[in-house]
């Protein structure tokens, strides 16, 4: 099954000494860099650390003779990456090219294998959990262990680096609060009559990433479990029944007309829109379901053959450094380092406080039980809807 887009491919499920000082890209101080600082992209493009890379003072000068990072489908209003580019540019002079910035996962390693030994290839991508483990296995990534590379929870990075998360998100429920008397916080909610033709997804959930981690959340909801979404299909079937699911694609179009009063979707866009509609007449109103809390994360790569092997070495480490982690927070994703720039200090507590609120820490379904419910739900999506 393809995910055509970047808003619809679905997302990887959830000492503080020279370690808290990388996080902040103030390496000079941690040993390493002070050589020359030449900056030999030769030496750099096999490098597996910025320790190997000469550090940070030689990774920076190998980035800044390249000059360029090429990279792929990164919506600029997606997760902050607009704010993230212009920071890293701002910081470096690297010019980011962004290519087909509304393309998927699929799109991105098309065009690593594609584009092998080309000067067009990516250097860098921001995959899906399926795709990076397969991209992994085929040899496509580089092993590069960023400094913060220790803070990332297990079970969210590859134990030979070669892929580590980079943020995500909660599938939540949004609400229009001045269409809506009472605003549901939960799936059982959800099949109140009160909500009759109300209730939207973000897409197909048999196309998109964001619909089908709505299947999954339900399910979670009604007995199911990461090896049986079943019930995520007969909750959407039931809700179909009761007349409140709208088969209309939710977008920011359709809140505001009124067409979709409650959308279920990443809180991360769920708490965009409500941002963006302060000063439009809309109370978008956010909640991370308790009954069925499902999250899903991005991962980092480095392409292998990546032809800015620098540049793409040193946006991994701005990507986990403190500001660049808080810059996805600050487009209401949750960092991959939040926990431990909590505990650190380096995390922005003000913009964290706006997030939706959850339940202890996420977890994730392995791969074999995504490709099992995506096969589910390729197999039972029409019917459940239909009638």
């Amino acid at each position: 099954m393809t995910f055509r887009n970047r808003r619809a491919a679905l997302p990887k499920p959830a000492a503080l000494t020279c370690g808290l000082a990388a996080t902040a890209l103030l390496l000079s101080a941690c040993g390493g860099s002070g050589d020359s600082g030449t900056g030999d992209a030769e030496n750099v493009a096999t490098a597996t650390s910025m320790e190997e890379a000469g550090g940070l003072d030689s990774l920076v000068a190998a980035a800044q003779k390249e000059g360029t990072l090429n990279a792929i489908a990164l919506p600029r209003d997606w997760a902050n990456y607009g704010q993230l580019i212009d920071g890293f540019t701002d910081k470096y002079g690297i010019k980011v090219k962004v290519e087909n910035p509304d393309g998927s996962s699929e799109d991105e390693v098309r065009a690593i294998t594609s584009r092998k030994g080309q000067s067009g290839a990516p250097d860098v991508v921001d995959l899906g959990s399926s795709f990076a483990i397969g991209a992994a296995e085929k040899g496509l990534l580089a092993p590069y262990r960023v400094a913060a590379f220790d803070d990332i929870p297990e079970g969210q990075k590859d134990p030979k680096a070669r892929w580590y998360n980079d943020y995500g998100g909660y599938i939540s429920i949004g609400c229009d609060a001045k269409r809506v008397q009472r605003c549901p916080t939960t799936f059982a909610e959800l099949l109140k009559p009160d909500y009759a033709g109300k209730i939207g997804l973000n897409g197909d959930p048999t196309k998109s990433g964001a619909a089908f981690a709505a299947v999954y959340a339900a399910s979670l909801a009604n007995g199911g479990s990461f090896a049986d979404i079943q019930p995520g299909l007969d909750f959407f079937a039931e809700l179909k029944k009761k007349g409140n699911y709208n088969p209309v694609e939710a977008t920011a179009a359709t809140i505001k007309a009124g067409e979709t009063s409650i959308i279920i979707d990443w809180d991360y866009l769920n708490a965009g829109y409500a941002e963006q509609f302060k000063t439009k007449g809309v109370d978008w109103q956010v909640a991370v379901p308790d009954d069925g809390q499902f999250a899903q994360y991005y991962s980092q790569a480095i392409n292998k053959d990546a032809p800015h092997p620098a540049a793409a070495r040193l946006w991994q480490e701005y990507v986990y450094s403190a500001e660049g982690q808080n810059t996805y927070l600050y487009g209401f994703a949750r960092p991959a380092l939040m926990i431990a720039m909590a505990k650190n200090g380096t995390l922005d507590r003000d913009a964290a406080s706006k997030l939706p609120p959850v339940i202890g820490v996420p977890s994730f379904p392995s791969e074999a039980q995504q490709a099992q419910a995506k096969q589910t739900v390729a197999r039972g999506w029409s019917k459940a809807i239909s009638g």
